[in-house]
């Protein structure tokens, strides 16, 4: 659930409107129960925009998560110390709730933080690896070019090497 869809429940609720959560979910038979062969749905594959954008959404979680996910924690705390102060049991409650409350906020935006951290060291590895791999086959190409130029037809024998019945230094006389 977005923000936006959350703000826009609460506000529902405020003005005595029935509000209703809808959880996403697969359209019947599209998948879950059936069991097929992982290797025909191909190769894994991701561009680099796409891990990109993973890690952008992930940060701009991170930011909301701190603007938006922090408001009622202050007010909270101030609620707790004041029932508290005025001896009602519950302000102890209400603290704990919101102690608990930052505390998940911090794990879950520094498990946002790890998320956008490791898509851009991610997408530098590969990077790194695609242009490692690029040079080892370019170089197997130049080596491969060079088994291609041939002084003379193939199979017939290179005249470079002289005849067969010749010795290495000598020269055969054509009298």
């Amino acid at each position: 659930m977005a923000w936006d869809e959350w703000e826009q429940l609460k506000s529902q609720a405020a003005q005595g409107e029935s509000a209703r959560m809808q959880l996403n979910q697969l359209e019947p038979g599209g998948g879950g129960g059936h069991t097929s062969d992982p290797g025909s749905y191909g190769d894994l594959k991701v561009s680099q925009s796409g891990l990109s954008n993973i890690g952008k959404k992930a940060f701009d979680l991170y930011d909301d998560l701190w603007n938006k996910g922090r408001r009622a924690v202050p007010t909270s705390e101030t609620a707790a110390g004041t029932l508290s102060k005025d001896g009602f049991a519950l302000g102890g409650g209400l603290k704990h709730v919101a102690t608990r409350w930052d505390e998940q906020l911090a794990s879950l935006r520094d498990a946002c933080a790890h998320i956008s951290n490791h898509m851009t060291v991610t997408k530098k590895l590969h990077a790194d690896d695609d242009h490692y791999i690029r040079r080892q086959m370019s170089s197997i190409d130049l080596l491969d070019a060079g088994f291609d130029e041939r002084v003379g037809n193939p199979g017939e024998k290179n005249s470079i090497y002289g005849d067969s019945g010749e010795k290495a230094g000598e020269k055969k006389d054509k009298n």
